[in-house]
């Protein structure tokens, strides 16, 4: 058995908390370990209670980067995967993490599909068909990704992103409207008969703004 000496806890923003065994430095685990697990001076620790701590501050480390990671926008379960992955935590502490935020609703594909399809609808339409490898790039069984991109009509989702780029074409001839406009929904993964349909109705559309009768 070792005996705690000192809990002292790192400088500056830093949560975690040094622990000091019989007088020497031993390891570090975060505050909220220290907490739960109620460590304090004088105690007693076991070479299995100390590996217990450690592998306790092992999860709380990989939940921590999980939630901060969750934090700026919702992610599919794969997102977050690779990135637990690529800050090295190992496999079994990253999969007991994921496990419980998908427990928590934290981490839920279904709901993650529903929200990028929506957003994409709202602030940067493109086409189901774009949509659907964008989610299956983040890893969405198909399943999942049928249900999600239901809400985008491509007709309509083709008229708004035009609208976004016409206001920049408003002075150009019809050709170059045609070619750049064209060239911009295709780039949203709109096929040849909705982009053809959309630059003629967004022309018309525009043209018939400008037009101003004279006067007598």
């Amino acid at each position: 058995m070792r005996r705690i000496t000192t809990l002292r806890t790192g400088k500056g923003r830093s949560q975690r908390v040094n622990i000091y065994l019989d007088g020497e430095f031993a390891f570090s685990l975060d505050s909220e370990v220290v907490a739960r697990e109620g460590l304090q001076t004088e105690q007693s620790l076991s070479a299995e209670q100390v590996e217990a701590l450690v592998e306790s501050d092992q999860r709380q480390r990989c939940l921590n980067a999980a939630t901060r990671y969750l934090s700026y926008r919702p992610r599919s379960e794969s997102e977050l995967r690779d990135r637990l992955r690529r800050r090295g935590f190992a496999a079994e502490v990253m999969e007991a993490v994921i496990s419980h935020l998908k427990e928590q609703g934290l981490v839920n594909d279904t709901a993650f599909a529903r929200y990028w399809a929506e957003n994409r609808e709202s602030f940067s339409p493109r086409s189901r068909w774009l949509t659907r490898a964008e989610l299956r790039q983040k890893g969405i069984t198909d399943n999942i990704i049928a249900q999600a991109v239901t809400v985008i009509d491509d007709e309509v989702s083709a008229y708004k992103a035009a609208l976004s780029k016409a206001h920049s074409l408003r002075r150009v001839d019809y050709e170059d409207f045609r070619r750049r406009l064209g060239e911009y929904l295709k780039r949203r993964g709109f096929s040849y008969g909705v982009i053809s349909r959309t630059v003629e109705k967004v022309w018309q559309d525009q043209k018939g703004r400008d037009f101003k009768p004279e006067t007598k």
